[in-house]
């Protein structure tokens, strides 16, 4: 009998077939296939066009904003549990542009929202309906917006102390209605509305920090509830919570802030989770969180400090003073144990202390994403390329691009260097409040009102 070569006993392996691409990374690639397309061609037309391209549509979207407080088709009937998020998406984005409608118009939206208003405190979705903290958060935000005695004083914050207290859990969280779900969103919108309103106390903020630091996931951003995987408009929610109760420095902040940077993509604009698509909203939900954690730079390099990390946020000196009036390793917790006017007073010395002046994201680069691929010339701002417009995603897209603009400048008032205003200067839009989401000017209305009453 022959030998038996090896050859014959053992043939040749045969290559394996390429890995079949998920729907996620098909969809990922069509997205930046979009996206570039547009970055190639803006790239490749004169300088002129390039500013046109640029040039933030004002006109535009006022119009299209405007139109939405008249007349809204059959098919928005899916957000008539909603309509106080309507009036303030457009109210506040027609601010963020620095126009006003109306008197008249005003005066009705009032009367609207006076009508969403319960007997019992909080603002449901529509009249008749069951009080929301979501929708009170909104009803008080575009009040607040529209400004003055009448919008200002027709907010029961009596009523709306007593909804909230009675929305608030012993585990910290608060539910959204009576039987409602409980999140870090209702934590946010309760907490922001009491603060705002001047009506924040020991019982609202009892155990908050604790259920929101236990939303706190490996990655470092924040979900929903505990268990959830991070999500960028829950940690946006949950960051600000902490810090308007004064217990940011319960959270652990260096691995937040690497979790947020990084969901900032190739695209240039954010995506709200990892591994998910570019989103034109997350220009605040996410590049709010930064804002946030730009002014955090003290309890940041201390808690860099306590676990050995050798680099830091920042240069700032050892004895600038931080938001309490102390050390810049004294942390918001200090600032609040002397009593609980301090407590109510965060937000306003949050936003007139002095920050870190380098933005800890791109923010030329996500002002170059909300410009080119966000914005439809005809007015409105969408998620991405592709998508429709709506009245959410230019409320959200134009607050992060207003927290762009801002991002480099020491005082919240500073209007920014010309090279650090993508396009044009006539892009520069109204400041906003980081914690809040309201124009500035209309904040410092709102707090002289609420605290000079009380």
């Amino acid at each position: 009998m022959s030998e038996v070569s090896e050859k014959e006993t053992n043939p040749p392996a045969t290559e394996a077939a390429p890995p079949c691409p998920t729907v996620t990374q098909r969809d990922q690639w069509m997205v930046e296939s979009q996206v570039f397309q547009i970055y190639h061609l803006f790239a490749t037309i004169p300088p002129n066009a390039q500013t046109l391209m640029l040039e933030l549509q004002r006109d535009n979207h006022v119009q299209f904003l405007s139109k939405g407080l008249r007349h809204l088709s059959s098919a928005f009937s899916v957000l008539d549990s909603n309509r106080p998020w309507l009036c303030y998406w457009i109210f506040h984005s027609i601010a963020l542009l620095g126009e006003s409608v109306e008197d008249e118009l005003e005066d009705n939206t009032i009367e609207f929202l006076n009508r969403c208003q319960d007997p019992d405190g909080g603002y449901a979705g529509g009249p008749g309906q069951m009080p929301h903290i979501a929708t009170t958060y909104a009803a008080v935000n575009t009040l607040i917006t529209l400004g003055g005695q009448k919008s200002l004083a027709s907010i029961n914050r009596d009523k709306l102390h007593g909804f909230l207290r009675r929305m608030k859990q012993p585990n910290g969280g608060f539910r959204m209605h009576d039987d409602g779900e409980i999140d870090v969103r209702a934590c946010y919108t309760a907490i922001s509305v009491a603060s705002i309103l001047n009506i924040l106390d020991d019982e609202l903020i009892q155990n908050v920090g604790d259920y929101i630091l236990s939303c706190q996931t490996y990655e470092g951003g924040i979900g929903g509830e505990p268990g959830s995987e991070a999500h960028g408009g829950y940690t946006f929610c949950g960051l600000a919570a902490m810090i308007l109760i004064g217990e940011a420095s319960r959270l652990d902040l260096p691995r937040l802030i690497d979790w947020v940077v990084c969901r900032q993509g190739k695209e240039c604009g954010f995506q709200g989770r990892t591994n998910k698509l570019v989103d034109g909203c997350y220009s605040f939900w996410q590049g709010g969180a930064v804002a946030l954690l730009q002014r955090l730079y003290s309890i940041i390099d201390k808690q860099m400090e306590e676990t050995s990390q050798i680099f830091s946020i920042s240069n700032v000196s050892e004895d600038k003073e931080s938001l309490d009036g102390t050390s810049t390793h004294t942390t918001y917790r200090g600032a609040i144990e002397s009593g609980s006017t301090d407590l109510k007073n965060i937000a306003y010395k949050f936003i007139n202390e002095w920050r870190a002046q380098e933005p800890l994201f791109h923010s030329i680069a996500l002002q170059q994403y909300i410009l080119l691929c966000a914005q439809e010339q005809e007015g409105g701002l969408r998620d991405k390329p592709g998508k429709r417009r709506d009245h959410y995603h230019t409320c959200y897209c134009l607050s992060g691009l207003s927290l762009c603009q801002y991002s480099w400048s020491k005082h919240p008032n500073s209007p920014p260097l010309p090279k650090l205003v993508l396009g044009p200067y006539s892009n520069l839009l109204e400041p906003i409040h980081p914690l809040f989401n309201v124009v500035l000017e209309r904040y410092h209305e709102a707090h002289e009102f609420f605290f000079t009453e009380s």
